[in-house]
C-alpha cells in the first residue's frame, strides 16, 4: 500500500486527491523523485529505472499491488522544427496514480492544473477509481494528436500545389521534413496500438464502473489516427516520386536546350576556328571576305538547324 506523506518540498512531486484516490505528477523526473518513491511505494527497481530511460518501448507490467506502464505520443518540437515521441510513464494502484513525464505533453500538464485548481474538476476525474483517471488521460493524450495529424494534411495539400504551380527549389526540403515527421509519428503510435486494446482488462480491477464502449472508442479513435498515416505515407511517397519525374524531366530539357544551341553554333565555331589559322583559304584575297566568311557560317547554321528539325529534335 502507498504512503501518501507530506511530500518533501526539494522534490519535483505535485499531487492533487479527492475521495481517497491521490495524483501524484512528476515532471523531468531524477535519481531524488525514483528514490523517493521506492521508499514509499512497492515498485520494482527495474521499473523505476524504465523511468528515467528514454529509449523504453510503451508496454504494461503488471504486479499483485499495481501496474507499470509505458505510452509515447507525438509533440511538435517548436526550436528543432520537429516531431518527437514523448514518454509518459505511469504507476497506477488502488489509491493512486502516479504519472512522470518531461513536460512536453501538455493535455497532461493542463489536466493537472485544472484538477489542482477546480474542486468540480477533482471530483470529476477522482471520484470513479484510478482506472477511470487513467482512461481520461490517455483520452486527452490521444485527442491530442489528431490536430497533429490535420496539420500533416494541410501540409501534404500546400505542397502539392506547390509542385504543381511554383515549383520552388525548397519544395524538395519541405517534402523531406514532411516524411520524415510522417515516420516518427507513425514509429510512435504503431506500438502504442497493441497497448491501447489491452488496457480495458488491465485496469479493471481499479474502475469501479463499466467503461467497455469508451475503451472500444479510444481503440477506435487510435485505429483513425493510424489510418491516416498510413494514407499520409501513400499520399507523400506519391507526391515525391511526382516531383522527382518533373524535376528529372525540367532537367532533360534543360540539357536538350543546351545541346541543340551547343549543335547549331558548332559550324560557327568550326568556321572561326579554321578561318582563324595562318594559312590560305578560299576567298581571303577577296574584296569583301568577312562577307564570304559570314555567308559560309550563316549556311552551315541553317543546314544543320534543318538537318535537326528533320530528325524532330528542334
Amino acid at each position: 500500500m502507498a504512503q501518501t506523506s507530506k511530500l518533501p518540498s526539494k522534490l519535483k512531486i505535485e499531487s492533487v486527491d479527492f475521495g481517497g484516490l491521490t495524483w501524484y505528477d512528476i515532471e523531468r523526473p531524477s535519481e531524488a523523485e525514483t528514490a523517493y518513491l521506492a521508499q514509499n511505494f512497492p515498485f520494482h527497481p527495474l521499473d523505476l529505472d524504465d523511468v528515467l530511460s528514454k529509449r523504453q518501448r510503451p508496454k504494461i507490467d503488471e504486479y499483485k499491488d499495481y501496474l507499470f506502464m509505458v505510452f509515447h505520443f507525438p509533440v511538435y518540437n517548436k526550436v528543432e522544427k520537429l516531431l518527437t515521441p514523448s514518454q509518459l510513464s505511469v504507476f497506477i494502484g488502488s489509491n493512486y496514480v502516479i504519472t512522470l513525464h518531461a513536460g512536453a505533453l501538455r493535455p497532461l500538464t493542463r489536466l493537472f492544473r485544472e484538477c489542482e485548481l477546480d474542486d468540480e474538476c477533482r471530483k470529476e476525474f477522482l471520484t470513479h477509481g484510478p482506472g477511470y483517471l487513467l482512461y481520461r488521460i490517455v483520452d486527452r493524450l490521444v485527442d491530442y494528436c489528431q490536430p497533429i495529424v490535420n496539420k500533416i494534411l494541410e501540409n501534404m495539400d500546400r505542397i502539392e500545389d506547390e509542385i504543381f504551380a511554383k515549383h520552388r527549389a525548397g519544395t524538395v526540403k519541405e517534402i523531406s521534413v514532411l516524411r520524415r515527421d510522417i515516420i516518427t509519428f507513425r514509429r510512435t503510435i504503431w506500438p502504442m496500438r497493441a497497448v491501447i486494446a489491452c488496457l480495458e482488462p488491465k485496469l479493471k480491477r481499479y474502475i469501479d464502473t463499466d467503461l467497455n464502449v469508451y475503451f472500444g472508442d479510444l481503440i477506435d479513435h487510435t485505429d483513425k489516427i493510424w489510418d491516416s498515416l498510413d494514407e499520409c505515407k501513400e499520399v507523400i511517397e506519391a507526391l515525391s516520386a511526382t516531383f522527382d519525374s518533373m524535376s528529372y524531366n525540367n532537367y532533360n530539357a534543360g540539357i536538350r536546350t543546351l545541346t541543340i544551341f551547343a549543335t547549331i553554333t558548332l559550324p560557327l565555331l568550326l568556321v572561326a576556328s579554321v578561318y582563324g589559322m595562318n594559312i590560305p583559304l578560299p576567298g581571303q584575297n577577296s574584296a569583301h571576305p568577312i562577307i564570304i566568311v559570314l555567308l559560309i557560317t550563316l549556311g552551315a547554321t541553317i543546314f544543320t538547324a534543318l538537318v535537326l528539325k528533320r530528325l524532330k529534335i528542334l
